[in-house]
């Protein structure tokens, strides 16, 4: 039984969503809305929208399946953290790209803002999304040789 809700923000939601967890790498495609003024004489404004990257690890993800979940993505820039929360079901998110899996053993990695260097790495999940000619691979299918 579906209440009005559900039926509601059903359209709302994005249909195949790649399965994110907690220790991915990702990389977020993510639009963005610029006004630029056309000259210094003219009041007229021009809107463009440009898509920026941001790639990170993915630190939680919250709120399940329902139109408010999000992820929180952490990158190092110049030896400074930087953390973002995107929320999944967003019209401005163009695409997400899973890199690499992590291999972890908790939901949430937020010890990883504490520690620097080498304890900051995490180990490596076999993940390969490379299509072949001969058949293609689905999403998190691994490739046996």
């Amino acid at each position: 039984m579906t209440t009005k809700i559900e039926k509601f923000l059903g359209p709302f939601l994005k249909k195949g969503l790649l399965d994110i967890r907690p220790g991915d790498t990702i990389k977020v495609y993510q639009k963005i809305k610029e006004t630029l003024k056309k000259d210094k004489t003219s009041t007229g404004k021009e809107d463009k929208e440009k898509i920026q990257v941001f790639e990170g690890i993915v630190l939680a993800r919250k709120h399940g399946k329902e139109i408010g979940a999000t992820i929180t993505v952490r990158k190092i820039i110049s030896g400074v953290g930087v953390e973002r929360i995107f929320p999944l079901h967003s019209p401005t998110i163009e695409k997400i790209e899973v890199l690499r899996r992590g291999r972890v053993r908790r939901a949430k990695l937020y010890y990883l803002r504490k520690v620097r260097g080498k304890k900051a790495r995490l180990k490596r999940k076999e993940f390969v999304r490379v299509a072949t000619k001969k058949k293609p691979l689905e999403e998190g299918e691994i490739k046996k040789e």
